[in-house]
């Protein structure tokens, strides 16, 4: 009886440890999330071609300045303050890429995802 009791402890002891490692950090490729930013904000914000080359150029740009801040580590406080900084500095960037009502569409479009983020979705509670 206590043989039973040992393995089956050992078993769940084995079966929690494989699940901890698959909960590890997300695989993060910078070009591929540009990428997918980019494909969605064309298709929320109607880009034409030469918009949609300039805001992937855009977005791989702040993707890699994201990894490389993320891979360097440091404190979480001042980490927030330049992903702050580095967002301010995307939109005024993006600015100068779409019209007044597409900036506009942006906007309501960063504003949604804000939202979505508080509810539990990608990035929000429950996501550790």
């Amino acid at each position: 009886m206590k043989k039973a009791a040992l393995m089956l402890i050992a078993v769940f002891a084995l079966s929690f440890a494989t699940m901890a490692q698959n909960q590890g950090p997300r695989n993060f490729d910078p070009k591929e999330m540009a990428k997918r930013q980019t494909e969605e904000l064309t298709e929320q914000l109607d880009l034409n071609k030469d918009q949609q080359k300039k805001v992937l150029e855009l977005n791989e740009k702040y993707a890699n300045k994201m990894s490389e801040m993320r891979n360097g580590g440091g404190d979480r406080e001042a980490m927030r303050e330049n992903r702050t900084k580095m967002r301010e500095e995307q939109n005024k960037e993006m600015k100068k890429i779409l019209t007044e009502d597409q900036y506009k569409k942006y906007e309501k479009y960063l504003e949604e995802r804000r939202s979505r983020r508080g509810q539990g979705g990608p990035g929000g509670p429950g996501q550790r």
